[in-house]
């Protein structure tokens, strides 16, 4: 089928064309009903199906002759260990677990928190609770003893489980302080700890309350797979709120198995036995869905990496990683990629290694600037594909079709929308705009399979948050358009667009500008006060190892650039190079942070950030602006 009639189908016969790629997994009881809408608009996909997502993605496996196959591969550079779990080995040790957790008294819809790092435990901590219908909510290790306080206290969690540490290059942290820390901040009080003993640092536990994991799994016996209704929630995971609280977004089961199972092929063209290493954590969204649930329900092989692009050891790491496991997809962000671009910008690593094997490099989860896109296309002769979607989404929204059809390239763009997917493009009184004009990104409801059904806990948050600024739609809080041929160009958060004496500029559009000039290897621009032209951009860049420009001369160079690219309009006057930009832990910028620091409000530094102590570096700059 091309990709048109997909498309076209998708939208146009919807209860149907989910109804065919349901038929793709084994089901207990497959559903005869596409979907029923709720009052809010959005759909309750598959409610008379009956499942259980662990049975699809490793017992159906062993049972249709795919026991000895590789399932997951851990490959950890910080701990100098590998090891292999066939699907076999996996199922096992999985339903083992779910044997402790059965002994604790963790029944279907009881909530478990997954405080861990990226080690094999903690996929088979995520599968366990799916084999038992419990719902669980992985935090990212590491979180401050606040924030996952918050998340015990929303959740409600029977009980907790975590590692001994995880390892950061070459720093060993503690998780066990941290989580005995947020347990005594939190007014909801999990009845047990389940502890992963890791020999680089050994955990106190506190008895009776902690468990030891390798010592209690080996005295129970193994559960059995759990019937649940598509319906019911598989996890709840928390993204970053407005208000400040984290917002617990809602997965269904049946739906997002689907989803997950369709784009494996159509998104990323991975077949059953292909290799697909996905460069994230269990702790966001893709770590859910591209390396833990996708992967295995279709029958792959996913890699579980313990590392970093750079620094363990360094910038070839990802090119060892697809060279030791002949690994056919990579999947990461473009942070990653423009870090490794920053140590290596002439692939001198990448030479050392085989990528025969690499089919396609994917990247999502931040506005992928051209020059990335086409120094990694040029530095490894494969094709990059943007792809693009959200926590709430689940899997993508727009992507390149790889599965029915291949679309050329467009630097700057997503590429398609991803069948089931209607995307709109709408003026601020909900209108559509024209081809080429910018507007706010809105998906027309019904949401597809595998997005987020609610807010744990919290369903006037939910409609308020995403179904009321444009009735009918899903409002992604994006900004962007379409051009001529059909194709969706993302420019960044509507917060990120700036007025500048009445005009409304993207931040995206001028950060694309910046990262053309051969000497920057990050960037960000954010819009700071100004009195009389109320904001004016600034742009902050991080430049390249190696190479010699004075800050003045970079200056001239970028404020020229974005005046011939975007107009004397844009107003860019100032831009500053900067040694680091604060991130939060998944590689995005934090563009707040850096508002704040330059208009001299008070910071507000979020836990999610991934190294605070770029914030002094920061501030002492930002200290200088003109007017401040």
């Amino acid at each position: 089928m091309s990709y048109p009639r997909e498309y076209e189908s998708s939208l146009q016969k919807a209860a149907a064309f989910w109804l065919k790629q349901a038929r793709d997994l084994h089901w207990f009881r497959e559903p005869q009903v596409g979907y029923e809408l709720k009052t809010n608009g959005t759909a309750a996909w598959y409610p008379d199906g009956q499942l259980n997502l662990a049975f699809m993605a490793l017992d159906y496996h062993v049972d249709n002759g795919r026991g000895e196959q590789a399932a997951l591969i851990y490959d950890s550079p910080v701990t100098q260990s590998k090891q292999v779990f066939t699907y076999r080995e996996l199922r096992d040790q999985v339903a083992q677990f779910a044997g402790l957790l059965k002994k604790q008294h963790v029944k279907k819809g009881d909530r478990v928190v997954i405080y861990m790092p990226m080690i094999p435990q903690a996929a088979i901590a995520m599968l366990a609770c799916a084999r038992l219908g419990a719902v669980h909510s992985v935090v990212f290790g590491g979180f401050a003893p606040h924030e996952l306080a918050v998340r015990i206290d929303d959740a409600q969690p029977k009980l907790l489980i975590t590692a001994s540490c995880g390892i950061e290059v070459d720093k060993v942290l503690p998780y066990k302080p941290l989580v005995d820390a947020a347990i005594d901040k939190a007014t909801h009080q999990p009845q047990q700890v389940i502890v992963w003993q890791r020999e680089q640092c050994s955990a106190t536990l506190q008895q009776p309350r902690d468990i030891d994991w390798a010592e209690a799994v080996r005295a129970v016996t193994p559960a059995e797979c759990t019937v649940v209704q598509a319906t019911d929630p598989l996890y709840i995971l928390y993204t970053s709120g407005t208000t400040g609280k984290p917002k617990g977004v809602v997965r269904d089961t049946g739906g997002y198995a689907v989803a997950l199972n369709y784009s494996m092929n159509l998104v990323y063209g991975v077949q059953p036995s292909d290799v697909l290493f996905t460069a994230s954590d269990v702790g966001w969204v893709v770590g859910h869905s591209y390396i833990v649930y996708g992967p295995l329900l279709s029958g792959a092989t996913s890699v579980l990496y313990e590392g970093k692009p750079v620094r363990t050891p360094d910038a070839g790491a990802f090119w060892r990683v697809c060279a030791d496991y002949q690994v056919n997809v990579l999947f990461s962000a473009p942070t990653a990629f423009r870090a490794i671009k920053k140590e290596d910008p002439q692939g001198h690593k990448l030479a050392q290694y085989d990528l025969s094997s690499l089919k396609r490099i994917y990247m999502a989860g931040e506005r992928l600037d051209p020059p990335t896109l086409e120094w990694t296309q040029a530095i490894t002769g494969k094709p990059v594909y943007d792809h693009w979607w959200q926590t709430e989404s689940g899997w993508p929204i727009c992507a390149n079709p790889v599965g029915v059809a291949t679309y050329p390239i467009k630097p700057g763009s997503a590429t398609l929308p991803v069948p089931g997917y209607d995307i709109r493009i709408l003026a601020p009184d909900g209108s559509e705009v024209a081809d080429n004009e910018q507007g706010a990104v809105a998906i027309k409801l019904p949401l597809p399979p595998g997005c987020l059904t609610t807010i744990w806990g919290n369903e006037e948050r939910f409609v308020a948050g995403y179904l009321t600024e444009f009735p009918g739609y899903y409002s992604t809080g994006d900004g962007g358009y379409k051009d001529d041929d059909g194709y969706v160009f993302i420019m960044g958060r509507t917060d990120d667009v700036i007025n500048v004496a009445g005009h409304r500029l993207s931040t995206g559009e001028m950060e694309a500008v910046l990262a053309m000039d051969s000497a920057v290897a990050e960037c960000a621009v954010i819009g700071i006060q100004d009195e009389l032209k109320g904001q004016v951009p600034l742009g902050l860049v991080i430049v390249k190892d190696g190479e010699q420009v004075s800050a003045q001369a970079l200056q001239e160079r970028l404020v020229q650039l974005v005046r011939s690219e975007i107009g004397a309009v844009a107003c860019l006057k100032q831009v500053l190079m900067v040694p680091r930009l604060p991130k939060t832990r998944s590689g995005k910028i934090l563009r707040r942070v850096l508002r704040q620091l330059a208009d001299g409000t008070e910071v507000v530094v979020p836990s999610t950030i991934d190294d605070p102590s770029c914030i002094d570096e920061l501030r002492e700059r930002l200290s200088h602006l003109v007017g401040h």
